[in-house]
C-alpha cells in the first residue's frame, strides 16, 4: 500500500472491541478531516485527506487485513502462484456504483493507467520490478495473470490499495491525455464510479463530503451505515466540541490536547494502540535550484541540526509523553523491520558545532552562523496550518537551532498548499510531515527512497541518482523486493536505514503512538496500527439507536 503524506498525526498491537455484532441498518456516520482533500482520483491523491475519502469509494484485487495485517481475498476471490507469475480469479457478478459490471478489461485498464509514465502515479514505483514493468494479460472475462519480471518479496501486498478503475468512465480521459485532471473535486458526483462501500453524493468546498451507501456493493448486506460525512475541521477544539455533542462519532489519531479532554468525557471510549509506524521529520529542500543548496548539501550541516534537536523534549511537551524519540525512518513499532544498528547520539550543541567548525562554517562577533562563504545562515520551515502538533514541533527546533545561530523562521500553510510546494513547484527550504503508516513492509516505501521517486522529498524525480548514496539506495531498495529470504530481505533494508541515517536528508524526530476514540454508539469498531485506523472495516461499522454498542 502507498503511503500517504499525513497532514496530523503512518508494532502489530490492535484493539477490539469485540466480536462483530449483529448490526441495525442505517444512518450516517460522521467523522472529522482535518483538511480538505485535494482530489477524488485515486490514481493521483498523494495527500492522507484525499486517500481517506477515496478508499471508501474504491476496492482492490487482494487486501491487507488491517487487524491480522495479512492479505485476504477483495474483488479477486483466489489467487494462485506459478513462479513469478500470479493468477486472479475475479468474483463474478461485481458492478460499479453506477451499475456497470466489472470485468478483467477494467483490471487491465487500471494496471495500464497506473503503469503509464506520463500519468505520474505514485503507485507506478510499486508495479516496476528493476525498471521493468508487469505484464498483465486476460484469460478470460473474469481472470488475470500477473507476469512478474523477477522475484518480488511479498507481492500479493502490492494489489492492496491499487484502486480499480472503470473503464467505461476514465479511458477517454486517459487517451486524451487528460487523466491527471480527471474527477476533481468540482467532478459531478454521479461521474466518481467505484467499487467500494459508498459513493460520492456531494462534495460541499470548505465545509463537508458525504457518501452514500453504493446499492451496488459485493458484500452481500453490506455496508450498515446509509452513508458517511466528512467534515472538514482544521480546528482541534471545533472537532471535540462537535465530538461531545454527538455530531461527530469518530477522532482519528488523537492528540495529547484531545486525549487529556476525552478522558473527562463519559461519551467517549479512548483506544491507545501503542506506537505506530508514522515518522515525523524535517526534510530538505535538496533540488538544484534549492536558494540554499550550498548548506543544505553539506552533511556536516545537516547532521549538526540534527544534534542540536531535542527529540525528548518534542517527545514530553508537544506528544505529552505518548511517542518515541527516532534517528531513522522505521520506527520501534515496527517490529519486523526496525534496525537496532541506528546510532542514537544524545543532544549536544557543542558537538553540532564542533560539526559545523569542521565543515567551514564560523560565526561573526553578534553569533551569527556564517557558511563558507560568509553569508549568514538562515532558512524556513513549512509547516502545516492544521497541525498544532508540527507547529510545535517547529518552534521548538527553531529554539535548538537559535542556539546555533540560525535564524529560522515559521511558515504555515494550508495542508493542500503546503503539499503543491513541496511535491510540484520545489518553493521551500524545509518543511515538517510524517509518513506512514499503511504497511510494515518496505515497498510501499519504494517513492520515497528511490532517486526516481515522485516522494523522494529531498530531491524527487531525479533522472539519475545525484549522489552514490542515492544511487546505492536505489540498488538496494530494488534488490530487497527481489530478495526471496527474509533475512536477506532485511539486511538489506537495514543497510537502507543506516544510509538514511548517516545521510540525514531529513531529520527524523518521532513517531507517536496511535490514539483513537470512538463515540458510544459506533459498534463493530476494530481500530487498528495500520492506516486508515478507525475506517478500515467502515462497511461493518453500524450505529446504535439504543445503549452503547458493542
Amino acid at each position: 500500500m502507498r503511503r500517504p503524506v499525513r497532514d496530523s498525526l503512518f508494532c502489530l498491537a490492535i484493539a477490539s472491541t469485540g466480536f462483530l455484532s449483529a448490526a441495525p441498518r442505517g444512518g450516517v456516520l460522521h467523522v472529522a478531516l482535518r483538511a480538505e482533500p485535494k482530489t477524488c482520483n485515486p490514481v493521483t491523491a498523494l495527500d492522507a485527506p484525499s486517500r481517506d475519502v477515496i478508499r471508501r469509494l474504491h476496492a482492490d484485487l487482494i487486501t491487507i487485513d488491517r487487524a491480522s495485517q495479512k492479505t485476504v481475498p477483495s474483488l479477486a476471490e483466489s489467487w494462485s502462484v506459478a513462479g513469478n507469475k500470479y493468477t486472479l480469479k475475479l468474483r463474478k457478478n461485481v458492478r460499479f456504483s453506477d451499475g456497470a459490471p466489472f470485468t478483467a478489461d477494467d483490471v487491465l485498464f487500471s494496471f495500464a493507467v497506473y503503469s503509464d509514465e506520463k500519468v505520474r502515479s505514485p503507485q507506478r514505483d510499486l508495479l516496476l520490478i528493476r525498471n521493468q514493468p508487469i505484464d498483465v494479460r486476460k484469460l478470460d472475462a473474469h481472470t488475470v495473470t500477473f507476469q512478474l519480471p523477477g522475484p518480488y518479496a511479498a507481492a500479493e501486498r502490492i494489489f492492496d490499495s491499487i484502486a480499480m478503475l472503470p473503464k467505461h468512465k476514465l479511458e477517454a480521459a486517459w487517451k486524451s491525455g487528460k487523466l491527471r485532471d480527471a474527477w476533481s473535486l468540482n467532478t459531478p458526483a454521479s461521474e466518481i464510479v467505484g467499487l467500494g462501500p459508498f459513493r460520492l453524493k456531494e462534495y460541499r468546498p470548505g465545509e463537508a463530503v458525504r457518501l452514500e451507501r453504493n446499492p451496488y456493493y459485493w458484500k452481500s448486506g453490506l455496508p450498515n451505515l446509509d452513508g458517511l460525512e466528512f467534515h472538514l475541521l482544521a480546528d482541534e477544539d471545533l472537532q471535540l466540541a462537535r465530538f461531545v455533542a454527538g455530531d461527530i462519532h469518530l477522532l482519528n489519531r488523537l492528540t495529547p490536547k484531545a486525549v487529556a479532554y476525552l478522558e473527562r468525557r463519559p461519551e467517549a471510549q479512548i483506544v491507545d494502540l501503542g506506537p505506530s509506524l508514522e515518522y515525523n521529520f524535517l526534510a530538505f529542500n535538496l533540488s538544484p535550484n534549492s536558494p540554499h543548496l550550498s548548506a543544505f548539501n553539506t552533511r556536516e550541516f545537516r547532521e549538526a541540526l540534527s544534534l542540536a534537536a531535542d527529540r525528548d523534549a518534542i517527545v514530553n511537551l508537544v506528544f505529552q509523553k505518548r511517542a518515541t524519540p527516532i534517528w531513522g525512518h522505521v520506527s520501534p513499532g515496527n517490529k519486523l523491520w526496525f534496525s537496532n544498528k541506528i546510532p542514537h547520539p544524545a543532544r549536544s550543541i557543542d558537538a553540532a558545532r564542533a560539526r559545523l567548525k569542521s565543515a567551514g562554517f564560523t560565526w561573526n562577533p553578534a553569533g551569527t552562523l556564517l557558511d563558507p562563504a560568509g553569508a549568514p545562515v538562515t532558512f524556513s520551515i513549512l509547516v502545516s496550518s492544521s497541525s498544532h502538533e508540527r507547529q510545535q514541533m517547529a518552534v521548538l527546533l527553531q529554539a535548538d537551532w537559535k542556539q546555533l545561530g540560525i535564524a529560522v523562521t515559521i511558515t504555515p500553510l494550508e495542508f493542500r498548499a503546503l503539499l503543491d510546494r513541496v511535491l510540484n513547484t520545489r518553493q521551500f527550504d524545509t518543511c515538517l510531515l510524517g509518513l506512514g503508516g499503511g504497511d510494515a513492509d518496505p515497498n510501499p516505501e519504494m517513492g520515497v527512497w528511490q532517486s526516481s521517486g515522485a516522494m523522494h522529498l529531498w530531491n524527487p524525480n531525479q533522472k539519475s541518482p545525484a549522489t552514490k548514496w542515492e544511487a546505492e539506495l536505489d540498488a538496494l531498495m530494488q534488490n530487497q523486493m527481489g530478495a526471496t529470504k527474509p533475512t536477506e530481505r532485511f539486511r538489506l533494508y537495514a543497510r537502507v536505514q543506516e544510509i538514511v541515517a548517516a545521510e540525514q536528508p531529513m531529520i527524523f524526530l518521532a513517531s507517536p503512538n496511535v490514539v483513537v476514540a470512538r463515540a458510544n454508539t459506533v459498534g463493530n469498531f476494530r481500530p487498528a496500527v495500520l492506516d486508515h485506523q478507525t475506517l478500515w472495516n467502515v462497511e461493518e461499522l453500524f450505529l446504535s439507536k439504543g445503549g452503547p454498542a458493542k
